[in-house]
């Protein structure tokens, strides 16, 4: 299992939110407190930015290497500010290639993915009817052979399918098709994701066999006013609010927050 962080609020330094809480990403790297597997997250991690006043694509930084070897990630953390930041640390599941094609967040567009979770035996299971089910834009867009950049892709057909959709309602079919999947093809999904289009995010937890990975919101905590935080593991002592299972919550530019059961 990996490790998730999502910000949407007022323009902050990468420093303050990386680096700063006692429980930070970078302590969760190598001293989680709550994942259903594994020990360390120690198999490169990502980063996904917008800027603050420019209307652009997202900006994204990966690396292979574990989040605490990598130096430049110090200067650039100090340099960068933005409203809306996904950052993720990776545990790879066994078989899975370290590589920059396999690291998220993922992209496309304006829309930046991260994923925490799995899909058990996954080449053995949903690899095949998911690419199945894809469009050729989607399918040549796979970049990497993770299970994770699947399911974005997943949800990526649903949006060009259903133009009319949401991001939260192709996320909703998205998991239900899953669901649906999986119980299929006798296998377990587990899927803790965040969304951002620049100006909302959206995340879910949701797993076919409980207890779902851990999952929680923070909202205008006094260390981070105006803002919205979502986290795998609180970051620090505070008014954090557990995800229940089997959810989906949206956050608008005014930090507001709608939650969905699924």
């Amino acid at each position: 299992m990996c490790r998730l962080l999502a910000y949407l609020g007022s323009p902050i330094s990468l420093e303050h939110l990386l680096y700063a809480p006692e429980h930070s990403l970078i302590v969760q790297s190598y001293q989680p407190q709550e994942m259903l597997s594994g020990v360390v997250n120690a198999d490169g991690f990502g980063m996904g930015w917008y800027h603050p006043q420019k209307d652009t694509e997202p900006f994204i930084y990966k690396n292979i290497l574990p989040i605490w070897n990598d130096q430049n990630l110090v200067s650039l953390s100090r340099y960068v500010e933005s409203g809306q930041i996904l950052a993720y640390v990776r545990s790879a599941t066994a078989g899975q290639a370290l590589d920059f094609s396999n690291s998220q967040p993922f992209q496309y567009q304006r829309l930046l993915f991260t994923h925490n979770g799995r899909i058990e035996k996954f080449r053995q299971t949903l690899y095949r009817p998911i690419r199945n089910r894809l469009s050729d834009e989607i399918y040549q867009s796979i970049q990497g052979s993770t299970d994770s950049e699947h399911i974005f892709a997943l949800l990526l057909h649903h949006l060009q399918a259903n133009p009319g959709k949401s991001v939260e309602q192709a996320l909703h079919i998205t998991l239900l098709q899953l669901r649906e999947w999986a119980e299929e093809y006798q296998t377990d999904v587990s899927a803790n994701i965040v969304i951002s289009d620049r100006d909302r995010l959206i995340a879910s937890r949701f797993s076919t066999k409980s207890p779902a990975p851990s999952l929680y919101w923070l909202r205008d905590d006094l260390t981070f006013p105006k803002a919205v935080i979502i986290a795998s593991e609180p970051l620090f002592t505070g008014n954090w609010t557990d995800f229940s299972e089997n959810s989906i919550i949206s956050v608008g530019v005014d930090c507001d927050i709608q939650v969905e059961q699924i």
